[in-house]
């Protein structure tokens, strides 16, 4: 019994101390690549307990706000691993410096096939770094529109009013025009255009927008809304609302939903129409001839001198 577990644990060393590769003359071994691996695992739970410990314990207790905290936690984490990976290899005697070389040859190929993966990671740095947009805001970026609700390296989600999830990638946040409407201050002017026939008077309806800006619990009274006169269309007067509210940052859509409403019954009540395009028709003199098939025909002649 005893030299059957003898037998196994001598093959259970070899196999450990078998020597996968050379790396600067040191023999790279199982057991070096276990140990890596071990350690690496901790680094990772070290990284995720530092990263709770500091957001929920320590940066709660300051003044920052919590976009800059989830900055610095996710940083402080990244950075973690980059510096337990670095130790690892450090500890079991693996020569950075014979790996030169080698990491040239794959980061040239790393660099050609993986140009995107790669833009998107220094992209996220960038973000993360510079908060463009942070955690809460809402943005929108080429055909989509939410609320920011994670940041990652690679990419950034999205959620819409729909409750859509949607994976933006870090790259397009920082090559592309971004809007922000949290960004600093949630505070905005928004503008309603609203066109009405010709033959109304502007000051009452001036009046009556302003008055709808007022009833509108979501409209600041501090800037005060403004209506325009914009100038004159082909078939109607046309003005604009302008209105400052905070409500852009979460519920835009409903927002300007309401005020429309709002508008059209106010126009309504006070009977001022709103036009639709229309083109007027002026003929000049001539006959109309019918054949006997029953088809008409306008024959147009020239007013006689």
């Amino acid at each position: 019994m005893n030299s059957t577990n003898n037998v196994a644990l001598e093959g259970l060393q070899n196999f450990l101390e078998y020597p996968l590769l050379r790396l600067g003359g040191e023999p790279f071994t199982m057991a070096s690549l276990l140990a890596i691996f071990f350690w690496l695992v901790f680094v990772l739970a070290l990284s995720w307990a530092v990263r709770r410990f500091v957001v929920q314990r320590l940066l709660k207790h300051t003044r920052f706000d919590p976009s800059f905290q989830y900055a610095l936690s996710k940083l402080t984490g990244y950075l973690l691993v980059a510096a337990g990976f670095f130790i690892a290899l450090q500890m079991n005697n693996v020569n950075l410096s014979s790996l030169t070389v080698l990491a040239g040859a794959i980061g040239v190929g790393v660099g050609f096939g993986m140009q995107n993966i790669i833009n998107n990671f220094v992209s996220g740095l960038i973000i993360l770094a510079e908060r463009p947009i942070t955690i809460g805001d809402r943005i929108e970026v080429g055909n989509v529109a939410g609320q920011v609700t994670h940041i990652n390296l690679r990419s950034t989600t999205v959620v819409t009013n729909d409750n859509i999830s949607i994976i933006v990638p870090n790259s397009d946040l920082t090559s592309h025009a971004v809007t922000n409407w949290s960004h600093g201050d949630p505070t905005v002017r928004i503008r309603l255009p609203v066109g009405v026939a010709y033959g109304t008077d502007p000051e009452k309806l001036q009046n009556i927008l302003t008055e709808v800006a007022k009833e509108h619990p979501k409209v600041l009274a501090d800037p005060a809304p403004d209506v325009f006169f914009n100038g004159f269309g082909d078939s109607s007067l046309n003005f604009e609302l302008a209105v400052w509210t905070a409500e852009m940052s979460s519920k835009p859509r409903r927002f300007r939903s309401e005020l429309y409403y709002a508008i059209e019954k106010k126009l309504r009540e006070n009977h001022i129409e709103i036009p639709f395009p229309q083109r007027d028709l002026h003929l000049r003199s001539g006959k109309i001839t019918i054949d006997a098939k029953g088809a008409g025909q306008f024959d147009v002649r020239a007013p006689a001198e």
